[in-house]
């Protein structure tokens, strides 16, 4: 499974494949109907491979959880994000039985398995090791443009004497 390019961008629905940067963001694809948008650098973005599921003894990287999915559903579909709390709930007990239920909301049960379904659905998901080499330098390529971003900004706002 390699998700290392793979963003959410907070507003918009869906899951991003990253493209191209830009010098003033980057542009990105929408794995739901492959359309490409331009992402300023104040977007609030997360990379997939950068987020973690609470449990009670650690935070489990997101995509063992998605593997743990993969392995139960065997790669196929996982249930719809659409059915109700209890449910999710016992379905995710299954998968990942340790994780903490008072800070786990059913809201991120049905985001995780929104994004599973449809990395599913691409073809990228399976019961293989998690693949995140890249990931640390995609995200230094992220925070180096905010930062080059953030400078010209600064620049540019400065008071005129």
């Amino acid at each position: 499974m390699n998700i290392e390019k793979i963003l959410s961008i907070s507003g918009k629905p869906g899951l991003y494949a990253l493209k191209v940067q830009t010098r003033s963001g980057f542009v990105a694809e929408s794995l739901i109907d492959g359309k490409k948008i331009t992402v300023g650098m104040k977007s609030n973005v997360s990379l997939l491979s950068e987020i973690s599921l609470y449990t009670y003894t650690e935070e489990k990287p997101l995509v063992e959880v998605l593997r743990a999915i993969a392995i139960k559903e065997n790669e196929g579909a996982a249930i719809s994000h659409k059915e109700d709390n209890d449910k999710l709930t016992n379905y995710f007990l299954e998968v990942v039985p340790d994780y903490d239920q008072s800070r786990v909301y059913p809201s991120d049960i049905k985001k995780i398995l929104n994004w599973y379904n449809l990395l599913q659905s691409k073809g990228l998901v399976s019961k293989e090791e998690p693949k995140i080499e890249n990931a640390d330098s995609v995200k230094e390529e992220v925070v180096k443009e905010v930062k080059a971003k953030k400078a010209t900004e600064k620049k540019t706002t400065a008071k005129k004497a």
